[in-house]
């Protein structure tokens, strides 16, 4: 079977609101014989954000908005980091050599570039662009998850969080939501903010447009079933709901 490089789910959605889901998948290409690694080391988070998809595709649907989803593995490539910065194929990620990553020459990144990154980031700008010519401003959407446990051991309280930058109108809105949901702890920048020298999907979607956007991390211990996704898939879509009828994006 031919390796695709996303999925677009929902693409007529009639919401204002762009779905994105840059570590959906733990996929490695055919050819790049799991890049030397075992079933259980692409499992991990190493190799995509455990239950970032299922909660993506519950909310496309929930919301009725468009979903780009990769389906490419992080370590074949992370599409949320800048194509050439070395991060982009890890050689070693937390700690796990990956053998498949040791030796890449420019030919065979700008390789990985070209048939996964770029036309995962085109099918984005295809939904984006649609809706902009349409007369909508939507509302770019970016879901992930985080591992439970810091580098060293600490654990990290936030079941849900929030990344943003300088321009927080819309994460500012949506966190006084989250907080109203006394039964969560919810994190503001923590334990990532977004950082536009690394982070690349949000400022390049979201914020070269000034478009309004939220990126969020599910704990993966929150959303490791599918009992965990549907919760927080039904907890963070009802407070989407709530944040559309607030205020205009």
């Amino acid at each position: 079977m031919a390796h695709s490089p996303f999925t677009l789910l929902n693409q007529a959605g009639a919401a204002a609101i762009v779905i994105i889901c840059d570590h959906a998948s733990n996929l490695v290409p055919p050819h790049l014989n799991d890049l030397g690694l075992g079933r259980h080391e692409l499992q991990q988070h190493i190799a995509w954000d455990i239950g970032a998809a299922g909660i993506a595709r519950i909310l496309a649907d929930d919301l009725d908005s468009p979903a780009v989803l990769c389906g490419t593995s992080r370590l074949v490539i992370d599409c949320n980091r800048h194509p050439h910065d070395p991060k982009a194929m890890p050689a070693v990620s937390d700690g796990i050599i990956v053998p498949g990553n040791q030796i890449l020459d420019a030919a065979a990144r700008q390789a990985r570039v070209d048939a996964y990154f770029t036309p995962y980031h085109d099918a984005i700008e295809a939904v984006i662009g649609a809706r902009l010519q349409a007369g909508q401003r939507p509302l770019i959407l970016s879901v992930h998850s985080m591992t439970a446990q810091m580098a060293g051991g600490t654990f990290r309280p936030w079941q849900i969080a929030l990344s943003s930058n300088e321009a927080r109108d819309a994460t500012d809105r949506m966190l006084a939501i989250l907080r109203r949901n006394a039964g969560i702890t919810v994190g503001d920048n923590q334990p990532y903010n977004m950082d536009p020298a690394e982070d690349y999907s949000t400022p390049v979607h979201a914020l070269a447009r000034n478009l309004p956007y939220l990126q969020v991390e599910f704990r993966q211990d929150e959303v490791a079933d599918d009992a965990g996704i549907k919760r927080w898939a039904a907890l963070f879509g009802a407070a989407m709901r709530e944040f559309q009828g607030s205020a205009a994006f």
